[in-house]
């Protein structure tokens, strides 16, 4: 890059520009502390789990001993940052890996995340702060420069831990955090442009001046971007390159050039998908595009009629007006691709701006990446075709096409070609899965809106198609059956168990009883439930035998109690035993129980201690036979799963399953995190003891405790939520596609448009 010579004035501005820069955040920094410490006080006032309450109190009580000396740390760190820095990336001189422990690398992880957020809302005015400071001291700026958002970050993040802040105390407080530095920086980098400007230093759009848009064809330029306009190669401006991919045969904890140690799959995606974006925003936002990321302007009258010719062509095609022809073969897809190619062209010769052209030609070259793809079925693939349109003026009136990964347009887009991209053609063509694309591109091309509410409303019908699409296949579909009610089983007997300890709290009831209720009687009633009903005779016979145990083994210090129990016991003992039958404990073990049963109610009956009053049990017959009413997910902590439960259930071999239980392995919370977001028709390649086979991610229970996955040979693999995660951790399992199909397919037209940058506005 070139740069302007620079006297030793100029480098004194500069630093003097760090200086201010630095005393400014440093002097914002006692209301970032006030933020923090007022959001740990009011969320510690909100209803939760107790475990969060727990962690919520902690985190406050945490920060309120370590806040004053968190702040000493980060000023220092701050002003540290003052001292000059080499222009040297961090990677090693030598090109190896950079071998630092797992809390250097958690913490650069938890720093790179804030640095995104907060580049968000000071993108522009950093990047203009970075080229002005860049052309007075004449040479890039250095990558931990004090004025990088990233640098700003991890000198916040690292003081945290040092003080004896908790990592997840940090990451529970994120997003105040990173909103209020976020407002703090920018706050700073415009005083920063107020001092240059007072120094007549150049600005940003004098130096950007020299790029010129190529006026022929053979013109040259260096990069679509130009020299001074922002980092064109991500290498230079993003945490992550886009194009880094894993170290060869890499499959579990991954090793990053520059970064070492442990870089979680969910985190290092995240990053890399984001510097594609901000590749993309840069693009389209450099001076002779003039593109507009904050409010689109209206469309050039003669682009909106070309648009408008498109919709009738689409209504005229539908209704059968047209001719049509479908061809669905290889060559049809060669032959739509042109197709793509000749509109875009006649497009940009209706637009009226730069920015129009640009953004014509970034929607085209998505496409035709998406086009080129070939483990899409060439059917699929004929129909993203006619998708081209409704998402060009998507693009043209939404900015946020081009920054928001969560797009709807995108997304449908991606959960459409990540469930296809696992069947050949023969297993597509007139399936189901099909004709719901071909429908749903419809809606889109005669939806009466053209902007991304139609996005929304068919992305949300295609995911409740897909979630009945891959489960009706007879056997996937019992199995999903059976994996419902084991999880509602086992959710409904910690819940009845968490209400009977609540029943019980203040009663005098032995701890033989208390034992045999939580242990064993819970488990009847939530199998009972399942089977027939929580409101089935059966189930409120069990019910009932519950509060006439509690009643029978209390005190019974008068005589018409007493023989009460006596008329009463033989009918109690039945029912105990048909509820022990129903949970699989018969022979001795049941034996065992009932006699240790039938021996504490002797004991009660000859004891002279207090009996419970019998208001008392008639308000616990009472709330369990309403037992369903009271209880909620909210307290629940993880199920048993095993494959007795699915036999015990409802008969069925587990042997023609893989079950995946939790074996108490620790796992990260990221990686819980990123199991339970696992898009539903992802394939995915699952090595499970010693074997390998090729699986798409067909359903997960209700509380996203299990999760099955199916192999095209029809077996299954049902695996339990921290299993999971282990296995996406260890790379057990991994998933065929590392980058969505349009986020691969906006890194591929920024690499063409990188390597002939004239074609963005011809």
């Amino acid at each position: 890059m070139d740069f302007t010579p620079t006297s030793t004035a100029h480098r004194r501005l500069a630093q003097l520009a760090r200086q201010r820069f630095v005393d400014g955040l440093c002097a914002g920094l006692p209301t970032l502390d006030k933020r923090v410490y007022e959001f740990l006080t009011e969320i510690m006032g909100q209803t939760a789990t107790q475990r969060e309450m727990q962690q919520r109190r902690d985190a406050w009580m945490g920060y309120q001993a370590h806040r004053k000396a968190w702040a000493e740390l980060v000023t220092r760190a701050w002003r540290e940052g003052l001292a000059p820095q080499p222009v040297s990336s961090a990677m090693p001189l030598d090109g190896g890996l950079e071998l630092v422990g797992e809390d250097v690398v958690e913490n650069r992880l938890l720093a790179s995340r804030m640095a995104l957020t907060v580049a968000e809302h000071v993108g522009v005015p950093f990047d203009a702060a970075r080229q002005r400071t860049q052309h007075l001291e004449g040479r890039e700026l250095p990558s931990r420069d004090i004025l990088r958002t990233e640098t700003l970050c991890q000198r916040l993040v690292d003081p945290w831990l040092e003080v004896g802040l908790k990592r997840e105390d940090m990451q529970l407080v994120l997003d105040p955090l990173q909103r209020q530095l976020a407002e703090l920086a920018l706050v700073q980098y415009q005083a920063l442009h107020q001092l240059y400007d007072q120094q007549g230093v150049a600005t940003a759009e004098e130096l950007r001046a020299r790029v010129r848009r190529p006026v022929t064809a053979g013109s040259s330029r260096s990069g679509a971007l130009g020299p001074d306009s922002g980092g064109a190669r991500l290498g230079r401006e993003t945490p992550f390159p886009a194009t880094m991919m894993a170290p060869p045969g890499g499959t579990g904890p991954m090793a990053r050039p520059g970064f070492g140690g442990f870089a979680s799959p969910l985190a290092y995606a995240r990053q890399r998908a984001q510097g594609v974006m901000v590749q993309l925003r840069r693009l389209l936002t450099q001076p002779v595009t003039g593109y507009d990321m904050v409010q689109a302007p209206p469309a050039s009258p003669a682009l909106v009629h070309a648009l408008a010719d498109e919709r009738v062509a689409a209504d005229l095609y539908y209704s059968g007006m047209a001719t049509l022809v479908e061809d669905y073969s290889p060559q049809a897809v060669v032959q739509v691709a042109r197709v793509v190619r000749e509109r875009a062209a006649e497009f940009k010769k209706k637009a009226g701006t730069d920015s129009e052209k640009a953004i014509i030609e970034v929607v085209a070259l998505m496409f035709q990446s998406i086009l080129s793809e070939d483990r899409i079925p060439p059917a699929v693939r004929v129909w993203f075709a006619r998708l081209q349109v409704p998402v060009l003026r998507v693009a043209l009136a939404e900015p946020e096409f081009f920054s928001d990964l969560t797009h709807p347009a995108r997304q449908l887009i991606d959960r459409m070609g990540s469930c296809v991209l696992g069947f050949d053609a023969s297993a597509i063509d007139g399936s189901a899965l099909e004709t719901e694309i071909r429908r749903i591109v419809q809606v889109i091309e005669q939806y009466p809106e053209t902007g991304k509410r139609v996005f929304e409303l068919v992305f949300g019908e295609f995911e409740k198609f897909l979630a009945k699409f891959l489960t009706e296949r007879q056997a996937t579909s019992r199995i999903v059956s059976v994996a419902q009610q084991v999880e509602q089983r086992e959710t409904l007997a910690i819940q009845y168990t968490i209400e009977l300890r609540t029943m019980l709290k203040d009663m005098p009831v032995r701890e033989e009883i208390r034992e045999f209720l939580f242990k064993s009687w819970a488990e009847v009633l939530a199998l009972s439930a399942v089977r027939d009903g929580p409101q089935h005779a059966d189930t409120a016979g069990y019910k009932r035998a519950a509060a006439d145990l509690v009643w029978a083994a209390s005190a019974k210090p008068n005589r018409a109690d007493r023989s009460r129990v006596i008329q009463q016991l033989p009918a109690l003992l039945q029912s105990l035993r048909q509820g022990l039958v129903l949970i699989g404990v018969t022979g001795a073990p049941q034996d065992a129980q009932i006699k240790q049963l039938t021996d504490t109610l002797a004991e009660a009956f000859l004891s002279k201690t207090a009996s419970i009053p019998q208001e008392h049990i008639d308000a616990m017959a009472r709330r369990l036979a309403n037992l369903e009413d009271f209880i909620s997910d909210e307290t629940l902590g993880d199920l048993p799963l095993s494959a007795d439960n699915i036999e015990l259930l409802l008969g069925i071999d587990a042997s023609a399953i893989h079950v995946v239980a939790d074996n108490g392995a620790p796992v990260l919370d990221e990686m819980l995190a990123w199991a339970q977001q696992l898009p539903l028709g992802a394939w995915f390649t699952v090595d499970h003891n010693g074997a390998s086979a090729r699986v798409q991610y067909v359903w997960h229970s209700r509380r996203k405790q299990l999760h099955l996955f199916g192999a095209l040979d029809g077996s299954s693999y049902l695996l339990q939520l921290k299993r999971l995660g282990l296995y996406l951790q260890s790379g057990l399992l991994v998933a065929q596609e590392e980058e969505s199909l349009t986020l691969r397919a906006t890194r591929e037209a920024l690499t063409k448009l990188d390597a002939n940058p004239e074609r963005l506005f011809q």
